[in-house]
């Protein structure tokens, strides 16, 4: 039953919640940014002010990414360190209400904020990994970046030299084709390449190639019947197909499935990749453990401080800080280990919860009543 006090607790946790959460992200903002002025004075006062509100109002998502779960246990601990110096608590519990009942309203809290980390993983972070993956200093993506070696499902490799965002060019692209049918394996270089998207028209849905040259170079003219995801549109200009290397499968960072969703990941594991498979498997497993992660550390914090209720109520607080490196340091440290094949990507996920799920329980127990 929802008494006064259980709306006055949650409510409290609430507005903890909004000042940590405040403070936290301006803090990382304001470090940020004069850590990195410099990458943001390339134009005017205006243009200027303008890049910042775009790259810290989609870096904010991320940064509340990483600190989900630290926002929750200090939003929880400030709350019930505020109950405890006001003496909320000992009257409830001098009238024989155990102290599990009394911070009931504040696990609820926890719980609805612990969701959000997930919510935001799965419905926001996918929707601007674009933007998420682009430097701080290239707001109108006029910089070349890095191209990386792609496989297509229909079996041709490509890479390239640089790659321009804004027109979705490569330069120097090389097609390597494979064999089958009536050709054999085939290298084919354009001088530049744009991306087309797919759609209604009868080029789309692959690369437009100008400039190409076959067998290193000394022809433009392809030996023999064309492989069959290769069109010729004119001299020197082709049309490739592809079905999955699109221009952000070559230009996308090692570390571009962390913005994906789960069920991206999911997808993900079933193509054979021995190069990232580790790394994505672990980071599948441990987006499946992060709420008990998450409802873990909170629960060992609330414990620690309510444990000794006499205890000052700043050593109190440090000692959940400390307990937060900790964990964090433990759960950094298992997916090191399944990135590096030294345990399996599910026990490395699962590994936090096996060593830590005891002890909170015991924790929590041992709570006074």
């Amino acid at each position: 039953m929802t008494t006064t006090l259980d709306r006055l607790f949650l409510r409290n946790f609430f507005r903890s919640y909004l000042i940590v959460l405040t403070c936290l992200l301006s803090l990382y903002i304001v470090l940020d940014l004069f850590t990195n002025l410099d990458d943001f004075s390339q134009g005017g006062f205006r243009e200027n002010l303008l890049h910042i509100w775009r790259y810290y109002s989609t870096r904010v998502s991320q940064i509340f990414d990483r600190m989900c779960e630290a926002i929750t246990l200090m939003a929880a601990v400030f709350t019930v360190a505020w109950m405890q110096r006001n003496n909320e608590l000992l009257p409830q519990l001098s009238a024989g209400i155990p102290t599990r009942r009394v911070v009931r309203p504040v696990l609820i809290g926890c719980g609805l904020t612990l969701a959000l980390g997930p919510l935001n993983q799965e419905y926001v972070i996918p929707g601007i990994a674009d933007a998420l993956t682009q430097p701080r200093d290239d707001p109108t993506k006029d910089r070349p970046t890095d191209v990386k070696g792609a496989y297509d499902s229909t079996g041709v490799h490509l890479e390239g030299y640089a790659a321009f965002r804004k027109d979705k060019k490569v330069v120097a692209l090389c097609v390597t084709f494979p064999e089958g049918g009536a050709t054999s394996l085939a290298h084919a270089t354009a001088k530049e390449a744009f991306y087309v998207p797919p759609g209604d028209g009868p080029q789309a849905g692959g690369w437009r190639l100008y400039g190409v040259t076959f067998g290193g170079g000394n022809t433009d003219t392809f030996d023999g019947p064309l492989p069959p995801t290769l069109e010729r549109l004119s001299q020197g200009v082709y049309f490739l197909r592809t079905r999955e290397v699109d221009f952000d499968a070559v230009t996308r960072p090692a570390n571009w499935f962390l913005y994906a969703s789960t069920l991206d990941l999911r997808g993900l594991l079933a193509k054979p990749d021995q190069r990232r498979q580790p790394a994505v498997a672990v980071v599948f497993h441990m987006r499946l453990t992060r709420p008990l992660v998450g409802g873990l550390m909170v629960l060992m914090g609330l414990a620690i401080i309510l444990r000794d209720q006499n205890k000052n109520v700043l050593v109190n607080a440090g000692m959940c800080l400390v307990l937060c490196g900790v964990f964090y340091a433990a759960v950094l440290g298992c997916k090191y280990l399944g990135e590096n094949d030294v345990v399996s990507p599910p026990l490395a996920a699962w590994l936090p919860v096996l060593v830590f799920g005891p002890l909170a329980a015991a924790l929590f127990d041992a709570i006074h009543t």
